[in-house]
């Protein structure tokens, strides 16, 4: 190898000092432990308004004045469609242990603090991460973190907002008999809950997911293409997993946005290809 080529090379590192296998460990445990000091902190905040986020925000969904229901009985009023204004969610939910609520305190308040954290935890993260790229892997990821968080947040939030109240409104309004009285544990409820929210979070990191891996060069616009349907089958699958119940409803729900997600890093894909492209041609002039 030329010696200009060798010492191009050893600049893409951008003079990070090399570092030893138990020096990486200890690096690594330090962002672990920062990662986790900061969701213990805001789970200590999440217990004391313990009362507001399960008001207000877990229970949220199993009450008739939520938001989405709310605004799906304006659109049926626009549209003179009685059957979109929700009257009652039929169904009660019950603690069957001793130790139920305390518990149930405890998760919820972990759960938030993940959430409220989770941008630093990708921080954390990508500081580890990042003395080890070379510096064209570094640009191909700037604004990684910012852009991972925006997309994690608006899938949770379309999880809590769209996924659950359709949910729960069709799991709970779903009727054998009407001598069938529907009593859910709370632990059912927040399970529900949280995986849909969470999945959808995930979920919608798929964009960024596919824009790297087309960066450096490992997926193009014409694979993702080519196995269109082969992907909606495996959609479908990830649906199926990732619901809680085996109800289609919940499965629809999560599957329509993630194949949306799907062709938009088609577009994502065919964007960044276009620049490399472009970046090969002008270093070749």
């Amino acid at each position: 190898m030329p010696l200009d080529q060798a010492h191009v090379e050893e600049e893409e590192f951008d003079g990070e000092k090399e570092m030893t296998f138990l020096e990486h460990l200890e690096e690594l445990r330090w962002h672990l432990i920062r990662s986790i000091a900061a969701i213990f902190i805001f789970m200590i905040v999440a217990w004391f308004i313990k009362e507001w986020v399960y008001g207000s925000i877990i229970m949220g969904p199993s009450k008739v004045d939520f938001w989405t229901y709310r605004k799906m009985c304006e659109i049926g009023r626009l549209l003179h469609i009685d059957s979109l204004c929700l009257q009652e969610l039929k169904f009660d939910v019950q603690n069957r242990e001793i130790s139920g609520q305390f518990m149930l305190a405890i998760t919820s308040s972990a759960i938030i603090g993940l959430l409220i954290a989770f941008p630093y935890v990708i921080w954390e993260i990508w500081s580890f991460i990042k003395p080890g790229l070379r510096a064209s892997e570094k640009r191909a990821a700037r604004g990684a973190v910012l852009i991972i968080s925006l997309l994690f947040f608006s899938g949770v939030l379309f999880g809590y907002y769209i996924v659950t109240p359709f949910a729960v409104h069709f799991m709970v309004n779903f009727q054998l008999d009407p001598s069938i009285v529907n009593q859910y544990d709370i632990k059912n409820y927040l399970s529900i809950l949280t995986t849909l929210t969470l999945a959808c979070g995930l979920m919608f990191q798929l964009p960024v997911v596919i824009m790297v891996l087309t960066k450096i060069g490992i997926v193009t616009p014409s694979f993702l293409k080519e196995y269109r349907r082969h992907a909606f089958v495996v959609i479908l699958i990830v649906a199926a997993v990732i619901t809680p119940s085996p109800d289609m409803i919940s499965q629809i729900l999560v599957a329509i946005p993630l194949y949306f997600l799907f062709e938009v890093s088609i577009l994502v894909s065919n964007r960044i290809y276009k620049d490399n492209l472009k970046q090969l041609e002008d270093e070749h002039i």
